[in-house]
């Protein structure tokens, strides 16, 4: 009896770690998109594969700018994509409406991962709901350090 219980902690134990695995992997396969706009400016941020691709041209007609992603970020990028529950994205609530006035652009986070899409709603560039909170600000910050 004691060898049963002790394969099935085992199992268990193992499972638990298979996921967070899973999960850290993830986001090596991801695509995260976060746009910011209003009738005069543009800006999408787009991260793969440790690197980060800045467009201001909503068109597309211009070449984005690439630059690869440090280790240190890249490890925060990670831990912040494992807070985010991708299937609550569509139903998250902005916690500002500045963007209902042209107080603000219009923020969106989209993750493409699997064959699948994963968006929010528009909310306040600069206020995200604060389950994504810490995921938007990092991939913004990496926006900032080019």
């Amino acid at each position: 009896m004691k060898i049963l219980s002790l394969l099935i902690l085992t199992l268990f134990i193992g499972t638990g770690k298979g996921c967070e695995s899973e999960k850290k992997q993830a986001i090596d396969t991801a695509v995260v998109e976060y746009t910011a706009n209003t009738r005069g400016s543009y800006q999408k941020i787009t991260v793969k594969q440790q690197t980060v691709s800045v467009s201001k041209d909503r068109d597309g007609k211009d070449k984005p700018t690439v630059e690869k992603i440090s280790d240190a970020d890249w490890k925060e990028l990670i831990e912040a994509f494992q807070t985010v529950d991708l299937d609550k994205l569509p139903n998250l609530k902005a916690p500002t409406d500045k963007r209902s006035y042209d107080g603000a652009a219009i923020g969106n986070l989209k993750v493409i991962l699997k064959d699948k899409t994963y968006e929010t709603s528009g909310f306040d560039n600069g206020y995200p709901p604060k389950e994504i909170e810490k995921l938007v600000n990092k991939v913004v910050s990496l926006a900032k350090k080019e």
